[in-house]
């Protein structure tokens, strides 16, 4: 459990597209004159390491490093992770940092692979899917809430360029915590790469790859993660239209953040006992009324409010979204079926950035009303498809 919250803090803290360096970079292309499309798609570059995530578990699954098929892996990615961002540290221009920034993606979905197939594992083994999946979304946003916070002030307080450069100093320290915690934490069985060990991955992963229930539940996994996003235009809503300070912003992220953990926290003492089913009927309920909630955004309270709630119903639509991922997840090929089914989410959201940045900018004429009509009907529609699953009363 440990581990877990350490491995997720830093993920947090360090992932560009979330952690702390996400203000300072959306300030800094804004001011340098992008649109909302152009830096969307800029930021899109970042989640590519997310799709390819089951090369990464492949790759763990059948080489062992240095011994290990985990362990290792961590250490090393960890690694890239601190120098790239160091780098960065001397940089100011967008396409001299695009490749580092990529670099650090790519470190930081190594790492959630590899994370998220010990999780797979260890779930399983133990019964407790549920909980650690709770329990690395939970410091996963404590870390984005302090994260939030910290990267609104250095955009108020600094130069854009200096705020940007700044947080990636920041970025480049918290990976060495993964080292550590790898190190001293994670208790790893030695193996070794020979014949029979890599036929027995080998037939684990024909037969994840022959799974009928396996390729349902990535079909659902897309539709219930995928609803035209309206996360940039609405930092350009809140910025240009509601004259929102930067460092208000960076607390509103907090305060998303502070719902995120509150919704790990109802289903830790509330939720857990739901079955599979009841559980994902609930959170897309909640996601759907969350989104619908933004059209109610009028000053600095209504967005307070609107945000926590939106936090807390994406947390526990996330702990469904993921504990039915991982309970699925075939013996010895934890690592590429949990990364698959989490690249077809991460696929989700990319495409669900790109579209609302594209409705929003050429379709609505800059009005954010209408996307986010569209993006809570997108969430709705994701009932249709529980049935599907046929989950009847299976427990989390």
């Amino acid at each position: 459990m440990l581990f877990f919250a350490i491995v997720y803090a830093v993920e947090g803290i360090g992932q560009a597209r979330v952690g702390i360096i996400f203000q300072p970079l959306n300030h800094y292309l804004k001011v340098t004159g992008w649109t909302p499309v152009q830096v969307t798609a800029y930021l899109s570059i970042l989640n590519f390491p997310w799709i390819i995530k089951p090369v990464f578990g492949l790759v763990s699954d059948f080489v062992p490093l240095f011994g290990f098929r985990r362990k290792s892996y961590l250490i090393i990615s960890s690694i890239c992770a601190v120098g790239a961002y160091a780098w960065i540290t001397q940089l100011s221009e967008p396409s001299e940092f695009a490749l580092l920034l990529v670099i650090t993606s790519y470190a930081m979905a190594t790492s959630s692979t590899l994370c998220g197939a010990l999780l797979a594992e260890n779930g399983q083994s133990f019964g407790l899917t549920s909980a650690f999946v709770s329990q690395q979304w939970l410091w996963f946003y404590v870390a984005i809430m302090a994260s939030a916070f910290v990267g609104g002030e250095l955009v108020e307080r600094l130069q854009p360029a200096s705020a940007l450069q700044v947080s990636a100093g920041v970025a480049a320290v918290a990976p060495v915590a993964i080292i550590l915690a790898s190190l001293f934490l994670l208790n790893e069985r030695k193996t070794k790469a020979n014949r029979i060990e890599m036929k027995r991955t080998l037939q684990s992963i024909v037969a994840a790859s022959r799974s009928t229930k396996l390729y349902i539940i990535a079909l659902f996994l897309f539709l219930f993660s995928f609803a035209p996003g309206f996360g940039t235009p609405l930092y350009y809503f809140m910025t240009d239209e509601l004259k929102f300070s930067q460092a208000y912003i960076g607390v509103l992220g907090s305060i998303s953040s502070a719902g995120w953990i509150a919704g790990a926290l109802i289903h830790r003492w509330c939720l857990w006992k739901m079955n599979s089913k009841a559980l994902l009927y609930l959170s897309i309920v909640l996601g759907t009324l969350a989104a619908g909630s933004f059209l109610l955004l009028a000053d600095e309270l209504t967005a307070a409010i609107v945000n926590f709630a939106n936090g807390a119903a994406m947390m526990i639509a996330t702990i469904a979204g993921l504990t039915l991922a991982a309970d699925y997840c075939p013996k010895r090929s934890e690592g590429l079926a949990f990364a698959g089914l989490m690249s077809v989410m991460n696929l989700a959201e990319l495409c669900s950035t790109n579209v609302g940045a594209f409705l929003y900018e050429h379709v609505f004429q800059n009005q954010l009303g209408p996307l986010i009509i569209v993006s809570a009907a997108s969430t709705a529609f994701a009932l249709v498809f529980v049935p599907f699953l046929r989950l009847d009363g299976k427990p989390q």
